[in-house]
C-alpha cells in the first residue's frame, strides 16, 4: 500500500468515527462515572491492541496532559510473567478473563481493543466481565467481527485496515483521557 493510499484509509476512518458520537460519548461517560466512583479500568487486547490498552492504563495512573491524580487502570497484558502462567495452566483464552475474574471490583469497566474482533481470548474476556455484571467497552475494527453486539458500549471503526482501526483507537484513547483530565484537573 503507497503511502497515500495509508494515509487516506486513516483519514477516512478517523472521519467515519463522527457517525458513532453517541457511542463514543457513552464510552467516555462509563470511563469517568468508574474513575468518579473510585473504581479501576481493566484494558485488554492482543499485539498492537495490547500495547494500545497499555497506553491507556499508563496514560490514566501516570499523566495525559495535565498533572492530576493518579488514577486506577491495568493493563492486562502487560505483566509476562501473569499472561504466560495462566495461557501455560489455563490456555491463551483465558488470560483476559482469568485476571478480570480475580481483579475487577463491581463497577470497574473493561475496555477490550481489537482490530479484528475475532481473538478468542477478547471474547471471553467480554463474557466473563459480563457474567461479572461489569460494563464493557469494545473499540473494534473490520466491521467488529464475532465481538459485536457483545459490549455494553462498542465503537467499530469504519473500513477493512486494521491499521487505521488501531489509529482510530488510539484517538479515541486520547480522547477518553482529555475527557479525564478535564474531569479531575
Amino acid at each position: 500500500m503507497t503511502f497515500e493510499a495509508s494515509q487516506q484509509a486513516t483519514v477516512a476512518a478517523l472521519q467515519g468515527l463522527s457517525a458513532q458520537r453517541a457511542q463514543i460519548d457513552r464510552a467516555g461517560d462509563l470511563i469517568l462515572g468508574a474513575l468518579k466512583a473510585g473504581k479501576k479500568i481493566l484494558a485488554c487486547g492482543n499485539g498492537g491492541s495490547a500495547a494500545e490498552a497499555q497506553h491507556f492504563a499508563t496514560e490514566l495512573t501516570g499523566r495525559y496532559f495535565k498533572n492530576r491524580r493518579s488514577l486506577p487502570a491495568v493493563a492486562l497484558a502487560a505483566d509476562g510473567t501473569l499472561v504466560t502462567c495462566i495461557g501455560n495452566d489455563y490456555g491463551y483464552d483465558a488470560v483476559f478473563a482469568r485476571q478480570i475474574e480475580g481483579l475487577a471490583q463491581p463497577g470497574d469497566v473493561v475496555v477490550a481493543l481489537t482490530s479484528s474482533g475475532n481473538s478468542p481470548n477478547i471474547l471471553r474476556a467480554l463474557e466473563t466481565a459480563q457474567k461479572l455484571g461489569l460494563d464493557t467497552i469494545a473499540l473494534l475494527g473490520r466491521g467488529g467481527g464475532q465481538a459485536r453486539g457483545r459490549a455494553t458500549v462498542e465503537i467499530v471503526v469504519p473500513g477493512d485496515s486494521g491499521a487505521a482501526a488501531q489509529e482510530c483507537h488510539l484517538f479515541l484513547i486520547h480522547h477518553f483521557c482529555e475527557r479525564v483530565d478535564a474531569e479531575f484537573g
